[in-house]
């Protein structure tokens, strides 16, 4: 029984229990202080006419005052009893009548599907991905408001337990293409078990947010197990490294010796305030800017006179000597790594891969968390002036906000941009909703964790594609095109249709980076295609 059905029962066992100790008071009550013998079938007939305000019958008036205070008592019980049927009962009634309510199990003829255990935010991501391929999909959700919400938003989803084979096999676990787990660490493994029980050839991905975990979950059946936090954090400390880590692994290799990176313009750098054009990175990097994001919002074609302000982040292509001489041209020309300069805020999963990167570096950093931990340099609440001030805000050329709240990570960058205009902010939020907020704030680089996870779990799941990068702001695929098959990448005009770049083209073998409007794609060629997880989509929707 699910937890409504479970208060209907108890309600109707107290109710019943109710009536046949007032019945049975009553009985006795009557003979002993009124004189006035019933039977336990009259005294029942009382008790439900006085529960249902019915009347009393032909026993009213009652002289005693023992009768006439048991009279009072069983009036208020009955009205208690009364106006708790409401909430317990007619409520839930009424609103299944009246509102959209979601079934408890799948349709027979569905398969081929994916089953996503549960509903988060972080599954938004992965359910555009799956929509943008035509590959069904099927929400299993144990919270009842929340599944009945999903059903009326038009999603495809079913009120059961994922923890349980009923609610595995009401989905049809043994038609599905796979299962995706994402609730909790321990959740996650329960999920597992009861998959492999059901259906033990069925993939199962299982997301985990402490790796130390991995393990466990590959015990309990796991086909995939993903770690999204750690990849999440070696990405915002690459932007912390970039002049170390350009050429070592940031950038994205496309062919022998293209590679694509994001490249941010820093305060104080020989880029900053100028217009794109007047930047001259074409003739003295020798790069292809492949597109830009201002405050957040991406830009596949930026204008000549677009302005590159602090916090600008470049899409650029091109070998890796010329990869370096953009990154020296966007650093500021007082950049230095010296003790404090870089400070972490929040040391959970997120943080303590930041720190071990920059440890890998060879870059001091200070360390601020609410927790006293091993490691923790300054305990205290990041959104206080006062905490930032004593971790050395003042001096900092970086500060990475690894904190696990998308609204204290908000008001830490207000508080932070503030304190230090020039300071540059790296941040991690949990939402995908709220990336451009945070920028609102004065962020200069936001990772979303929900992002990360929709693509990793998208890269096990969609056949026919590779990515190449999931920890970056855009996202590079390879795969085939069947409907460019013929066309010229002049008139495919990829770019206005769908805002993403054909970096490559692979073809027997070969990676092909020397492109022009007249390269005609053939079948079996294979597309290096870098977007944003729109974009993505949209060229997917287009042309595969």
């Amino acid at each position: 029984m699910n937890g409504w059905q479970r208060r209907v029962v108890g309600y109707f066992l107290l109710l019943a229990l109710a009536l046949v100790g007032t019945a049975a008071v009553y009985q006795w009550g009557m003979g002993t202080f009124e004189g006035r013998p019933r039977t336990f079938l009259d005294s029942l007939q009382f008790a439900v006419e006085m529960f249902t305000t019915t009347g009393f019958g032909g026993d009213a008036r009652w002289t005693s005052p023992q009768m006439q205070a048991f009279i009072v008592v069983t009036d208020l019980m009955g009205m208690a009893l009364l106006v708790g049927a409401l909430p317990v009962v007619a409520t839930p009634l009424l609103e299944s009548a009246f509102s959209d309510t979601a079934p408890e199990s799948l349709d027979d003829d569905i398969s081929g599907h994916v089953i996503i255990c549960s509903y988060t935010t972080r599954a938004e991501v992965l359910i555009e991905e799956l929509d943008a391929h035509d590959v069904p999909h099927v929400i299993v959700e144990a919270d009842r408001d929340r599944a009945n919400e999903l059903y009326g938003d038009g999603n495809r989803v079913i009120r059961a337990d994922p923890e349980s084979a009923e609610g595995l096999e009401g989905a049809r676990l043994p038609a599905a293409r796979a299962l995706v787990a994402d609730v909790s660490d321990q959740v996650d493994a329960s999920i597992v078990l009861a998959a492999k029980e059901v259906a033990e050839d069925v993939p199962v991905v299982s997301v985990v947010d402490d790796p130390e975990l991995e393990r466990y979950h590959r015990l309990a059946g796991a086909d995939h197990v993903l770690s999204p936090r750690p990849l999440l954090g070696r990405g915002l400390a690459e932007k912390v490294t970039t002049a170390l880590r350009t050429e070592l692994g940031e950038a994205v290799a496309i062919g022998e010796d293209l590679r694509l990176a994001e490249v941010s313009v820093r305060h104080g750098g020989d880029l900053a305030g100028s217009t794109l054009a007047e930047s001259g990175i074409r003739e003295r990097a020798g790069v292809n800017v492949i597109g830009a994001w201002f405050q957040g919002d991406f830009d596949a074609s930026p204008s000549p006179d677009a302005t590159l302000e602090r916090g600008t982040v470049l899409l650029v292509s091109g070998r890796p000597d010329q990869l370096e001489r953009l990154v020296g041209m966007t650093q500021s020309s007082v950049r230095r790594f010296s003790p404090g300069r870089t400070v972490i805020a929040g040391y959970g999963q997120v943080g303590r891969t930041v720190a071990a990167e920059l440890d890998d570096a060879g870059i001091p950093y200070t360390v601020v968390d609410r927790t006293d931990d091993e490691g923790v340099d300054v305990v205290g609440d990041a959104t206080e002036p006062e905490t930032l001030s004593t971790a050395g805000i003042d001096e900092a050329d970086t500060v990475v906000l690894a904190l696990p709240d998308d609204t204290t990570t908000e008001f830490a960058t207000l508080v932070i941009r503030e304190a230090a205009p020039d300071t540059e902010i790296v941040a991690r939020v949990d939402e995908h909703a709220n990336v451009s907020k945070t920028y609102r704030a004065g962020a200069d680089y936001v990772l979303s964790l929900a992002t990360v996870t929709g693509r990793m779990s998208a890269a096990r799941l969609l056949e026919g594609r590779e990515v190449l990068s999931v920890e970056g702001q855009v996202e590079v695929i390879r795969l085939e095109a069947p409907r460019l098959v013929g066309s010229t990448l002049g008139e495919a005009n990829v770019r206005d249709r769908t805002g993403c770049t054909v970096m490559a083209i692979e073809r027997d073998g070969a990676v092909r980076t020397e492109m022009g409007p007249d390269t005609v794609v053939e079948r079996g060629d294979e597309l290096v295609v870098v977007g944003t997880d729109e974009g993505i989509r949209a060229f997917e929707r287009a042309y595969a």
